[in-house]
């Protein structure tokens, strides 16, 4: 999860820039605070502080803290900064990714409003138009991707499910690093975020195509990339391990990493922004297991006897 829970990176910036600040009823204007709210959203889903997010943007965390709260009325600069920060573009800041053509307003007016059982059948059936629909179901399936926070079993469950199953098993962090000839928090430090996305992607393409039997171990943050999320759906059957943010603390601890609970003393509050940010897009999963509510042996057991029904294994 990176330096701080999070699969972010705080970068170095030039000296901060200066943000107007707003008062009284403007403040708390409905378009204000709903922008808040998208921006929080957005910087859960990344994993990233606010602080990080202030750095990258070049505005002081307080600003960003009154722009988070409906109480900042940001300069449309200040926006497109943040934005960038974001790494989305600033239409989905403002709120509309739907505006760049008329076939955009009408899909949008097809889907909105829909179930998400609707806009599931509807994304499966537009990936099979558009050439993303994989290589079929049994092929799909053999393939394991193992989502989550850091801290929730995802190396621990994954090799022995590899082994139970008789499948090859990566982590697909060190795949990563291997294609980048360093460490993680190196290649957001040298290169950045939109790099590391493109390692993943590499590393999760190669992974589909080599092993046909495998479970992966998958970073955290790979559900804030939607073309990643989207490609991992497509060719693999997705089990989310879930757990609580108190498990979640410990297990690192436990493997030696103090670094979340002494980079910050609101890491638990950071973790549970996380996790209620991503928690949307690890629903996804085919498959959602809690390792919170078992010892690691019958945790084991309960997942292997979950995923091989999952699998229609006899």
């Amino acid at each position: 999860m990176g330096a701080n829970l999070t699969d972010a990176m705080e970068v170095q910036a030039p000296p901060l820039a200066a943000m107007p600040e707003a008062s009284g009823d403007e403040a708390r204007h409905p378009f204000l605070v709903a922008l808040g709210e998208r921006v929080r959203t957005l910087r859960s889903r990344r994993g990233m502080t606010r602080k990080a997010v202030a750095r990258a943007a070049e505005v002081s965390e307080r600003h960003l803290a009154n722009l988070e709260y409906g109480t900042g009325n940001a300069s449309i600069l200040v926006l497109l900064q943040v934005s960038q920060a974001l790494q989305c573009s600033l239409a989905e800041l403002l709120g509309d990714v739907s505006t760049s053509s008329p076939e955009w307003l009408l899909i949008r007016e097809l889907l909105e409003h829909r179930s998400e059982a609707d806009l599931l059948r509807a994304r499966v059936m537009l990936g099979g138009l558009l050439g993303a629909g994989g290589t079929g179901e049994p092929a799909r399936r053999a393939r394991i991707a193992l989502i989550g926070l850091r801290g929730a079993g995802k190396s621990t469950l994954g090799r022995r499910l590899a082994d139970d199953l008789g499948y090859a098993f990566i982590e697909l962090s060190r795949e990563i690093e291997k294609f980048a000839g360093c460490g993680i928090s190196e290649i957001h430090n040298l290169y950045g975020s939109n790099a590391y996305r493109r390692y993943e992607r590499r590393a999760l393409e190669e992974a589909i195509q080599i092993y046909p039997e495998v479970v992966i171990a998958t970073p955290g943050g790979l559900v804030a990339d939607a073309a990643n999320f989207n490609l991992m759906l497509t060719h693999c059957y997705t089990v989310w391990l879930q757990a609580a943010p108190a498990d979640h603390m410990a297990r690192v601890a436990a493997q030696g990493d103090l670094r979340p609970m002494a980079a910050s003393r609101e890491a638990m509050e950071d973790l549970k922004r996380i996790l209620a940010g991503r928690s949307a897009f690890y629903s996804k999963a085919d498959l959602t297991f809690n390792t919170s509510l078992r010892p690691l042996e019958e945790s084991f057991a309960a997942l292997r006897d979950q995923v091989r029904k999952g699998l229609a294994f006899s």
